[in-house]
């Protein structure tokens, strides 16, 4: 059976390529995919404790078991639509410049007492050296659908009102915003809470990652850990708690 495989991130440079397509018997897994790649790409092996892996868009466990046509995505470490209905969360993945103006004021509502707001810039300046841009890459479809289950949890937990999540790819010059976060609220104590809980999220589990670009190299941003309720190629769950790999292919 034929299996798509897609890479992410560092990744890519590990396998060599950004997607593939695999024969495997009827019946495999995906760990027995993961097997394959690791003779094919010896280096992944290290990656695997702090990998997920998805199986058509969803988390899965090396154990879940493959059929012809599935796409398997490979996601290290993450450094990443319009409203589903009117007045509804703002949820996007654009590549044109985050204007703040243009998300917050449509969203405004007079019963509004705070909005707090994130706005992830990019600095000049990273590990010690000159940063000239970033370029973040994200396994879109998957993406987007996380950052909507994730708006969906903030507005059940919080008691706020709505809330904006914007996150950006391609290129982007110093000074710039990658990801931009609005939450509307009575009060600005759960608004708080709220905006800190999404940004925090996002980075640790939603399908986004970033690449950094100075003027001796380039070198992928080190992400955090996945949760642990997240399945990883680890092998056993003792591995779970590994060191994850730098990012330096």
């Amino acid at each position: 059976m034929n299996i798509r495989v897609l890479f992410f991130g560092q990744l890519k440079d590990v396998a060599g390529c950004a997607s593939d397509s695999v024969e495997l018997a009827e019946g495999a897994t995906i760990a027995d995919l993961l097997v394959h790649y690791e003779k094919k790409a010896p280096r992944l092996k290290d990656f695997l404790p702090a990998t997920a892996i998805a199986l058509n868009q969803k988390f899965a466990f090396p154990a879940s078991r493959l059929k012809e046509g599935d796409e398997v995505a490979l996601l290290p470490p993450v450094s990443g639509g319009a409203p589903e209905e009117p007045g509804g969360p703002l949820v996007r993945i654009v590549r044109e410049r985050i204007d703040p103006h243009q998300i917050v004021s449509p969203l405004e509502k007079p019963e509004d007492g705070a909005i707090v707001m994130f706005d992830g810039i990019v600095r000049g300046h990273s590990r010690g050296r000159r940063t000239l841009y970033l370029d973040y890459e994200a396994y879109e479809e998957m993406a987007l659908k996380q950052m909507h289950t994730l708006a969906d949890e903030a507005l059940e937990r919080f008691a706020i009102r709505n809330l904006a999540m914007v996150h950006r790819l391609g290129r982007l010059e110093i000074g710039e915003s990658s990801v931009f976060i609005a939450v509307f609220s009575e009060h600005r104590a759960p608004a708080f809470e709220a905006c800190r809980f999404l940004i925090d999220t996002l980075k640790r589990t939603v399908a986004i990652w970033k690449k950094e670009y100075f003027e001796d190299g380039a070198v992928w941003a080190d992400g955090e850990l996945f949760p642990a309720e997240i399945p990883t190629g680890a092998p056993t769950a003792g591995r779970r708690t590994a060191s994850k790999p730098t990012g330096r292919p």
